[in-house]
């Protein structure tokens, strides 16, 4: 059985409460001092406008600088369960989002169950399909589970900054830093229904992600995005 989280056991852990307020006023400055451009499509517009539901997606290694951009909305996010994915889970609620505890490794029916019960509630889940392990840039099933199983469409979206370094995990996660520009680039709704080739909705997300993220690589740092590796 998976060890229990601090915040699943209720009690206080003072590392994780203190590097959750340092992280918290740190993205504070990001947001503060990086310019964001914005591609929406029509269609996502369209669904925001109607006040539709729908699930985001985006790369493992690309993730630490959306919690500015996105905060306040209604954001529901699947953080593993490690003792790093604490420190995240903390971060979220100040930015006025939740956090799904759970990774496809640990944790991962349950998980899946309450992002289910949270998007009925109005909540949009953000994915990263190639989380929490990898392999880098390979979609696993359990978005693609959850879109089936809620119809709510896949949202791909591709970023790319400016100012940052990589880390040496197995993703090259980009830890971003302040006084540059990152894009936000939306693709095509992904939809998964009863009669669909998971695999070959797989390979669509896939391509509609490599597609987008080369978008924002190409408008930050005029170069093409290389999904061969990290």
């Amino acid at each position: 059985m998976p060890k229990p989280t601090s915040l699943e056991k209720k009690t206080v852990s003072w590392k994780h409460v203190l590097g959750s307020w340092a992280i918290y006023a740190y993205t504070l400055f990001l947001g503060w001092t990086t310019r964001i451009y914005w591609f929406k499509t029509d269609e996502f517009l369209q669904l925001e406008k109607e006040g539709k539901n729908y699930i985001y997606s985006i790369w493992h290694n690309q993730q630490l600088f959306l919690l500015y951009p996105y905060r306040g909305q209604k954001i529901c996010s699947l953080i593993s369960l490690s003792d790093d994915g604490e420190f995240i889970a903390r971060v979220l609620p100040k930015f006025g989002m939740k956090a799904v505890r759970g990774s496809t490794t640990r944790g991962g029916a349950r998980a899946l169950i309450k992002l289910m019960n949270i998007a009925e509630a109005g909540y949009h889940p953000m994915l990263t399909p190639d989380g929490p392990r990898g392999p880098i840039y390979q979609v696993q099933p359990g978005i693609l589970f959850l879109a089936k199983k809620t119809g709510l469409p896949i949202i791909p979206v591709g970023t790319a900054l400016s100012h940052k370094f990589k880390v040496g995990s197995w993703d090259k996660m980009r830890v971003p830093l302040p006084f540059g520009s990152t894009a936000l680039t939306y693709g095509k709704a992904i939809y998964v229904s009863d009669n669909s080739d998971m695999q070959a909705v797989a390979a669509e997300l896939k391509a509609e992600l490599d597609r987008v993220t080369d978008h924002s690589e190409q408008f930050i740092n005029k170069k093409p995005f290389d999904n061969t590796q990290g």
